[in-house]
């Protein structure tokens, strides 16, 4: 007996043919709404006022932090990404109920670093540098009033 070379014939799957919709489903969804975020130089209102609250994450308390404070009269904040000076300058006024000269923004980029075997990185970290007017000061001990 000779066994053939020849291969069995393999059937084709059908595509799959699209089901008909109801009406309902055809129609598209509308687009979320974004949060509103009140313009940067608009006056501290109740829109504003959320978005103040949410600037700040926190003091950078540091050598260098207390140093400065020490010399120059600035704090240091981390703050969210997306901060821009005035949002920062009217949370530290809002917040603390101190006078601010200037701000000085930074952007820390995050480490890149090893976790085991697979590669990865540290989150960024963007600073606010607070130079308070003469007179003014913020003691974090006393916390927020």
């Amino acid at each position: 007996m000779k066994k053939s070379t020849e291969k069995p014939e393999r059937k084709k799957p059908e595509p799959k043919k699209p089901e008909a919709q109801p009406e309902e489903k055809k129609q598209k969804k509308p687009a979320a709404a974004k949060p509103a975020v009140a313009p940067v130089n608009a006056p501290i209102g109740s829109g504003s006022e959320q978005r103040l609250y949410n600037v700040l994450i926190g003091p950078i308390v540091s050598e260098k932090s207390t140093m400065i404070a020490d010399k120059h009269n600035q704090v240091a904040f981390k703050v969210v990404q997306d901060a821009t000076r005035r949002e920062v300058k009217a949370a530290v006024e809002l917040l603390f109920k101190v006078q601010v000269d200037s701000v000085q923004i930074l952007n820390r980029r995050g480490k890149e670093k090893r976790f085991g075997r697979t590669p990865g990185r540290r989150k960024h970290l963007r600073k606010a540098y607070v130079c308070l007017k003469p007179g003014q000061e913020i003691n974090f001990a006393e916390g927020v009033k």
